[in-house]
């Protein structure tokens, strides 16, 4: 879950700030205090982001490891196809 700190952290890198609950105190001198509306605003922007990719952390998840799948190449002598045809289960399992 995308919260206040990860929005912030994005719109304002390196700003000094401290996050008392849900009391922002703005201590930056550099950067000028984002507006509650683009903070919330980044939080869904971020949580979309984020969600957009939960195919691709799913599979990393399932992936042969590499030598699993260097092994796969080099010792099955099929040119490949075992390799391929583990990876390919994956990506047909969660699909972009």
């Amino acid at each position: 879950m995308i919260t206040t700190v990860d929005a912030l952290q994005s719109l304002t890198p390196n700003a000094e700030w401290v996050l008392r609950g849900d009391v922002l105190e703005w201590l930056d001198t550099e950067q000028t205090e984002p507006t509650q509306a683009e903070i919330d605003a980044e939080v869904t922007r971020l949580q979309a982001e984020y969600d957009a990719q939960a195919y691709a952390r799913s599979r990393a998840l399932e992936y042969p490891s590499i030598g699993d799948q260097l092994d796969m190449i080099y010792h099955n002598g099929d040119g490949g196809a075992t390799f391929q045809a583990a990876i390919k289960a994956v990506k047909d399992k969660y699909p972009k």
